[in-house]
C-alpha cells in the first residue's frame, strides 16, 4: 500500500470515529435531560422536601423548580407577571387566590386521575376544574401559657376573648394581603358575624395586637419563643412549634375556625403542559393524600383523614362556611379596607 493510500485511508477512519462521537455527544442530552418544572407555592419549607421526594421518584423524567413565598405575596407576583408568566404549576397556595387567577383566565382547566375521589366541596366547582383542593389548613391560637403565668394573662377560648385589654401589646397576627393565614382569618370572622360585626371586632383587637407579620407561621413562633403571649396562625405551625416543646396550648376558639386549602392549578402560560398534568395527578394521589395527611387533619380524599396530636375530633364541624369564589371576588375590597384601618401595625417589609 502506498504512503498516499495509508493517509487517506486513515483520515478516512477518522472522519467516521468523530462523525460516531459527534453523534454520540448529540444524544446524550436527549436521553439525560429532564423536564424542569416552574412551581410556585406558598407550602411550608419543611413540607416540600417529602412533596417534591414523592413526586420525582413517581416521576423521575421530571424535576421541581420551587418558587416560595407567603401566600398573599405569591399571588401578587402572579398577578404581576401575568402578561409574561413564569410559572408551570401553582401548588399549595390558596384556593381563595386560585379561584382569582382562574377569573382572570390564568388557568388551565384540568381534570385530574382520581378526581371522583375529591369532595366536592375541595375543589372547583366546573368540569373540568381549574383548581383542585389538596388539604384544609385553618386558624389557630399558639397560647405561651408559661409567659401566660407570668404576665398574670388568662388563657382565651374564644376569638372574642381576645379583646380583653388584659391581652394589649400580647397578640401578633399575620397581616391578611401577605399571608394566607390571615386572609381567612378575616374571612373567617366575615363568615360567623357578618362584615359589619367583623369590622368592629377587627377594630377592637387592632386595640390589643402589638404586630402583624407577613408570614402566617410567624406569629406562631414568637409566641412559642416566648416574646408574646398570643400568636394568631394555622394548626401545622401550632403543631410543630409544640411537638418541639414549645411552652404553648393549640387553641380552636368556639366561635368556629376560619380556613382555606392548599390547592393545585395548572398555570396558562406553561410550555411543559403534559409534565404540569403529571404533577396535577400526583397532587391528588393516595401518596400525596397520606403525605398531607401527616400535616393536616382534613385533606381533599377524606379516607385518608387521621386524627393528628392537639386537634380537636369535631375539626371539620367548626370550619365556617367558605365560598371561594366569593373570597377572590371581595379580596381587593377587603384588603383595602384592612389596610386603611389597621396598616399602621405592619411589620416592616
Amino acid at each position: 500500500m502506498s504512503l498516499r493510500r495509508l493517509a487517506a485511508g486513515r483520515r478516512s477512519a477518522l472522519c467516521v470515529a468523530a462523525a460516531a462521537l459527534s453523534m454520540s455527544l448529540f444524544a446524550l442530552p436527549a436521553v439525560a435531560q429532564k423536564t424542569a418544572l416552574t412551581v410556585y407555592t406558598a407550602l411550608e419549607t419543611d413540607q416540600l422536601k417529602a412533596y417534591q421526594s414523592g413526586f420525582e421518584k413517581a416521576h423521575p423524567d421530571i424535576a421541581i423548580t420551587w418558587v416560595r413565598d407567603s401566600t398573599g405575596i405569591i399571588t401578587a407576583r402572579l398577578m404581576a407577571e401575568k402578561s409574561n408568566p413564569k410559572a408551570d404549576v401553582v401548588m399549595g397556595v390558596a384556593a381563595s387566590s386560585l379561584a382569582l387567577l382562574d377569573t382572570e383566565g390564568m388557568l388551565v382547566p384540568y381534570a385530574p386521575k382520581g378526581l371522583a375521589r375529591v369532595v366536592p366541596q375541595y375543589r372547583d366547582k366546573k368540569n373540568p376544574p381549574a383548581w383542585v383542593g389538596m388539604d384544609v389548613w385553618g386558624t389557630a391560637i399558639c397560647f405561651n401559657f408559661r409567659e401566660a403565668a407570668k404576665r398574670g394573662i388568662p388563657q382565651p377560648k374564644s376569638w372574642k376573648d381576645l379583646l380583653n385589654p388584659v391581652y394589649k401589646g400580647q397578640i401578633v397576627m399575620p397581616h391578611p394581603a401577605s399571608s394566607g393565614t390571615g386572609f381567612l382569618a378575616v374571612t373567617g370572622w366575615q363568615s360567623i358575624w357578618g362584615d359589619a360585626e367583623a369590622w368592629k371586632y377587627m377594630d377592637g383587637l387592632h386595640q390589643n395586637v402589638a404586630q402583624y407579620m407577613h408570614s402566617g407561621s410567624r406569629p406562631c413562633a414568637r409566641a412559642a419563643a416566648g416574646e408574646f403571649v398570643v400568636g394568631i396562625s394555622f394548626e401545622y405551625r401550632a403543631n410543630r412549634e409544640k411537638a418541639q416543646g414549645a411552652p404553648i396550648l393549640v387553641i380552636f376558639p368556639e366561635e368556629g375556625i376560619g380556613w382555606d386549602l392548599e390547592s393545585i392549578g395548572i398555570h396558562k402560560g406553561t410550555k411543559n403542559l403534559a409534565a404540569a398534568q403529571k404533577l396535577v395527578d400526583w397532587a391528588i394521589s393516595d401518596e400525596a393524600m397520606q403525605l398531607y395527611a401527616n400535616n393536616f387533619a382534613v385533606v381533599a380524599v377524606p379516607q385518608f383523614n387521621k386524627q393528628l396530636p392537639n386537634i380537636p375530633v369535631d375539626y371539620a364541624a367548626r370550619l365556617v362556611k367558605n365560598d371561594f369564589a366569593a373570597m377572590a371576588k371581595s379580596r381587593e375590597r377587603v384588603l383595602g379596607e384592612w389596610s386603611k384601618r389597621y396598616e399602621s401595625k405592619a411589620a416592616p417589609k
